[in-house]
């Protein structure tokens, strides 16, 4: 997540007069996009969607008591995720901006009132956010983006607040509190993959990017190895992870290979069983009983004769001729 406070100039980013520039500026794609049939997104606020411009040129232009000329009236915030935070966002543009619009208002703004060490809240930060979808000069296939106006006071119009002083914290003289932009940074990253669950790689943290920027070249080569290190454990946990889905296959292969075996024992069981029934079949003496008890396939045939014998008749003797 790359956040960043453009230095005032004298152009767009002119914060001693009017925000009205920097205001015309944030609408400079949505024309292009209207023509195109696509639609845009309004300026937001902690509250509210789809805020008229002139609303936000005169709620920054008149909040600016006991400020001198020559004072800033704002400050201009860019906040650019990377690619992959994007698509952890949503797969949709206008999933990817409502989700945008939930990242500035639960965590940009809360940690950016807490940073200044006053007890401020995101209730107590007068700002304004336009999202835009497209950059000028990148190749990048998602360039998905948020402009704020901060306005430089609180908004009980008393307080005066700037991220780009050099105090941190401070206790004593004029100026009490600060602002830590390092701190931001870290805890916004922080706040950014814990809602939405994002598995940030150590190359991608503000840690690793701020350490070989700013960083001794002991710290450095430091960092180098803690990457390496993620980086293989994050390779071991993808092959545990490819182990773990092979053993919840095995069971499901080797359930149908038991159900398989026992099908083809239990056929040979049986065929095994006819076969010696057939043999005992065959090797038993005929005693007259096979038909009546009905032990084999019957002969009806044979089952009528034996059921109804034929009585033989006795000769008898001839006359005259004694025995």
């Amino acid at each position: 997540m790359n956040i960043d406070f453009p230095p005032p100039s004298k152009g767009t980013y002119d914060n001693a007069g009017s925000s009205r520039r920097l205001a015309d500026y944030c609408e400079h794609e949505d024309l292009e996009r209207m023509e195109k049939g696509i639609y845009t997104e309004g300026f937001f606020n902690l509250t509210d969607d789809n805020i008229y411009k002139s609303q936000v040129i005169k709620d920054i232009d008149t909040n600016i008591g006991q400020l001198l000329k020559t004072d800033a009236k704002f400050y201009a915030i860019h906040v650019s995720p990377s690619e992959q935070e994007l698509r952890a966002m949503g797969t949709t543009e206008q999933e990817q901006a409502e989700a945008m619009k939930r990242y500035i208002r639960e965590v940009v703004i809360p940690e950016y009132a807490k940073n200044f060490n006053k007890g401020l809240s995101a209730e107590d930060i007068k700002f304004y956010g336009k999202i835009h979808f497209d950059r000028d000069r990148s190749d990048n296939e998602l360039n998905m983006h948020c402009h704020l106006i901060v306005s430089r006071k609180d908004q009980s119009n008393k307080k005066k607040l700037s991220p780009l002083t050099n105090h941190k914290n401070t206790k004593k003289g004029a100026i009490k509190g600060g602002f830590d932009r390092k701190n931001l940074f870290k805890l916004a990253e922080q706040g950014f993959d814990k809602l939405f669950g994002y598995n940030r790689p150590l190359a991608e943290s503000f840690e690793y990017y701020n350490t070989m920027k700013n960083g001794s070249i002991s710290d450095q080569l430091k960092m180098q190895e803690l990457q390496i290190s993620d980086e293989k454990r994050k390779m071991n946990a993808d092959v545990q992870i490819g182990i773990s889905a092979d053993k919840q296959e095995e069971p499901t292969e080797h359930k149908v290979a038991y159900k398989q075996d026992n099908s083809n024992s239990n056929i040979q069981s049986v065929n095994q069983r006819n076969k010696k029934e057939d043999k005992q079949s065959i090797s038993l003496p005929d005693l007259g009983l096979s038909s009546a008890l009905g032990l084999f396939t019957p002969d009806i045939g044979k089952e009528e004769e034996q059921q109804a014998p034929v009585k033989k008749k006795k000769k008898k003797p001839k006359k005259g001729r004694s025995i």
